[in-house]
């Protein structure tokens, strides 16, 4: 087997190569999000103390 029969996968590369694709993004998307709105809720929280220091 060599380097081009590999990534051809027999035929079925395209579906392969997309489905591991599409897997990366949302694993990404799994680790990114939460890091996301993490900063978000902590941002918010923190607007929330200082209007309630400042009546």
């Amino acid at each position: 087997m060599n380097w081009q029969e590999f990534f051809a996968m027999g035929g079925y590369a395209f579906y392969v190569w997309v489905s591991y694709a599409i897997t990366f993004v949302v694993l990404l998307a799994l680790v990114i999000m939460p890091i996301i709105q993490r900063k978000q809720f902590m941002r918010q929280q923190t607007l929330r103390l200082k209007r309630q220091e400042n009546p």
